[in-house]
């Protein structure tokens, strides 16, 4: 079983990890400006997201071990990994795990750490959805409306929308065991995991997923990691000052 990827451009290998619940369209328009840079980008699905296939397990080891699949498959010796909150999770695992086959690592904002489930108020909104009444995107939205306040969130969720036949909409993602398993996003990196490769960690400067507490075990893990703030950004830093995002990387990987 292979990891669904939309890739755009030609050049050294740059493989984009969407968070919890998305998908590699989310990184569509950032991943075709990185690729006028002269690399070929790999929006990739990871493991029940997406278009990706539906596996009843699902933690860091399997989807670092999906990752190095998807790089044999690909006959990539290494690759510039760059992972948001979940994928950064997987980008950071994959890189201690197999530090020969990454050239280097951009992690947006999550640290390695520990962090303590919750998704429960979006996970059931989506875990209602009644797709034998609901037939329509605003229908979807205005239930997801009742469990989740900010538009923007349900927006980015919405997007695993889609027609499973004429007339009938279904979630992308596998909700069941994504729902089973949520505490699995949440784990931290194995103790004495170590990359000692170039490696760049964004957060954004409303965001609390990496503080200051964070920081020892950020140079523990990543010796030659750096740490930059991207002004007017919470923790979807990537949609909300794509611009800042896009020039901070663009410097990292040129």
């Amino acid at each position: 079983m292979r990891l669904y990827s939309n890739i755009v451009g030609e050049g050294l290998p740059l493989i984009i990890l969407h968070g919890f619940l998305g998908m590699g369209d989310n990184w569509k328009t950032l991943g075709n400006r990185f690729a006028e840079l002269g690399f070929q980008v790999h929006l990739v699905d990871q493991r029940n997201h997406g278009r990706s296939f539906h596996d009843e397990v699902f933690n860091y080891d399997v989807m670092a071990a999906d990752l190095f699949e998807y790089l044999q498959y690909h006959q990539f010796d290494s690759a510039i990994l760059l992972g948001h909150s979940m994928g950064g999770k997987t980008a950071m695992t994959f890189a201690t795990q197999f530090p020969e086959r990454t050239l280097k690592l951009i992690v947006a904002d999550i640290s390695p750490r520990y962090y303590p489930v919750h998704h429960e108020a979006i996970l059931e909104g989506l875990s209602q959805l009644d797709f034998n009444k609901i037939t329509s995107r605003s229908e979807a939205d205005h239930a997801l409306s009742n469990y989740i306040q900010e538009f923007g969130v349900r927006q980015f969720l919405l997007k695993n929308l889609y027609w499973v036949k004429k007339g009938q909409l279904g979630l992308r993602m596998n909700l069941p065991v994504l729902k089973e398993n949520v505490e699995e996003v949440g784990e931290g990196l194995a103790v004495g995991a170590i990359y000692k490769g170039p490696t760049l960690f964004l957060r954004g400067d409303k965001s609390e997923y990496i503080g200051p507490e964070d920081e020892t075990q950020i140079k523990r893990s990543f010796p030659m990691a750096r740490i930059e703030t991207i002004e007017k950004a919470g923790h979807w830093l990537h949609a909300e000052n794509p611009n800042a995002f896009y020039n901070a990387v663009r410097r990292f990987i040129e």
